[in-house]
């Protein structure tokens, strides 16, 4: 049985006892446990029903998989900044940047014309 891992942005207090009744909560909203992929699946799919969607409310699960870029399955629901993206055999993460975040990256010189770094 591989090791999953769960994690939770502002869940309902009902989908964080359920997790915690069939997973180790190791942290606030992260679940850990080896489980099976009919368990693993079924938890999947309370979370997707029990899960409130609304601002800033997410839930990733992560375990490893053979036949996924980067030996991982993903799932993801809710709203998330972030984005799976298999590439070459492997899985990357990429978001886009806010606007500050795109700000910080240029620095000004003496005639006030952006310079990127």
């Amino acid at each position: 049985m591989p090791m999953t891992v769960l994690v939770t942005r502002n869940a309902s207090p009902r989908t964080r006892g359920f997790l915690a009744s069939c997973m180790c909560e190791v942290a606030p909203g992260m679940y850990s446990a080896q489980l099976t992929k009919s368990v693993r699946e079924r938890i999947w799919q309370v979370v997707e029903r029990w899960h409130p969607l609304g601002a800033d409310r997410s839930a990733v699960m992560v375990w490893p998989d053979n036949n996924e870029p980067g030996g991982q399955g993903i799932l993801t629901i809710g709203t998330t900044r972030y984005e799976v993206v298999p590439w070459q055999g492997a899985a990357f993460v990429r978001r886009d940047l806010t606007d500050a975040e795109s700000r910080s990256l240029t620095i000004e010189d003496d005639q006030n014309d952006p310079v990127p770094f």
